[in-house]
């Protein structure tokens, strides 16, 4: 009877110690780089409550893969909800879930990486108004504080005061060191970032303290799709005053020095194109510098914006270990965690799947 019962217990020791098979694991190219992991606008989740268990899903990949990644922070490009303070949702075309329920929801999607990792989110113009930004309002502070996370007590340093005159994490300043790169600066923009917004931040970039960090700048509405994506004008939006991506390049990016990268979402197109729905370009700064830009924004493909939500696609930025290359690396959980589709997780088209050298 004893071998009986011990056969069965040591069976059950033996599955939780191989623990879950999964279908595929994504691996670095160099076991000694570091990541930040980039989620794009993740509106269309959020707004349908048959669409939400999917980012869950990613945020849940993202705290389950911060050792074997490396992860030293997530990044999201903003558009939290649909809309901010909409308390009839138009259904279908706008989702299922008033505004309530959608910031509750992806604050609780969110918290799956409290403790464990910061994430760094840079506000988009649904987080504001009653639909999309007629009025500086947003529940964004009320949901995403300092104290829910306490991964921030060791890299938040710095930030300034949203348009009702509140210090929110809506423009804020995250410090990274890595013995390969050396000193990081994350900077967080509001949506349409006023020009005291850009000058704190130019300010912030060439203090003493962080003139020798390399800077990445995280803002919502900058660039359109393609090669060489043109820059976005200013948002027709009745919420002012208002910067689009030329004000941001011509009063920010190409005035500072160490601004090297610029991550943004926002654009989109209704299709199942997913080269119209990302972008790169580089410019140089006065210093002759390359400024590297990007837009990642998946949100209208597995079906367009009624969509799935964006098929949950994500990007990890690989920081390589010879302190001047990062690898772009487009991935979705959703397709890898099936046996079936698992083929599909990683896109390797040239637009999706390609690095560039930060000097």
């Amino acid at each position: 009877m004893k071998k009986l019962i011990l056969l069965p217990l040591l069976l059950l020791v033996v599955q939780l110690s191989i623990g879950q098979q999964k279908a595929h694991i994504l691996s670095l190219k160099d076991s000694s780089s570091f990541s930040f992991v980039l989620l794009p606008d993740v509106q269309n989740y959020v707004k349908y409550d048959y669409n939400q268990p999917a980012l869950e899903l990613l945020t849940a990949w993202i705290a389950d893969n911060v050792s074997n990644l490396n992860i030293k922070a997530a990044l999201c490009t903003g558009d939290l909800v649909d809309q901010n303070e909409c308390l009839v949702p138009p259904f279908p075309r706008f989702g299922n879930q008033t505004s309530t329920q959608q910031w509750e929801f992806v604050s609780q999607a969110f918290r799956r990486l409290d403790n464990i990792l910061p994430y760094i989110i840079s506000t988009g113009n649904h987080d504001y108004g009653y639909t999309r930004a007629e009025t500086p309002e947003s529940h964004f502070p009320e949901y995403f504080t300092v104290e829910r996370n306490n991964q921030y007590t060791n890299c938040l340093v710095a930030v300034y005061n949203n348009r009702l005159g509140v210090p929110t994490l809506e423009n804020a300043a995250y410090a990274f060191t890595d013995k390969h790169w050396g000193k990081l600066l994350v900077i967080a923009l509001e949506y349409g970032a006023r020009d005291q917004v850009l000058h704190w931040a130019k300010e912030l970039c060439g203090s003493e303290k962080y003139r020798d960090h390399k800077v990445i700048l995280l803002f919502h509405s900058y660039m359109g799709s393609g090669d060489n994506a043109p820059l976005l004008g200013k948002d027709h939006y009745k919420m002012t005053p208002l910067n689009g991506g030329k004000d941001v390049w011509e009063k920010l990016l190409s005035q500072t020095d160490n601004i090297r990268l610029l991550i943004c979402g926002h654009y989109a197109e209704a299709n199942e194109s997913f080269a119209a729905n990302v972008g790169f370009r580089t410019d140089k700064n006065k210093r002759e510098n390359d400024v590297f830009q990007m837009m990642f924004n998946t949100q209208a493909l597995g079906g367009g914006l009624s969509g799935n939500g964006g098929d949950g696609w994500l990007r990890v930025l690989e920081f390589m270990p010879d302190g001047k290359t990062v690898h772009v690396i487009t991935y979705s959980p959703l397709f890898a965690f099936s046996p079936r589709t698992k083929h599909l997780a990683v896109d390797t088209a040239p637009y999706n799947s390609f690095s560039f050298v930060i000097e």
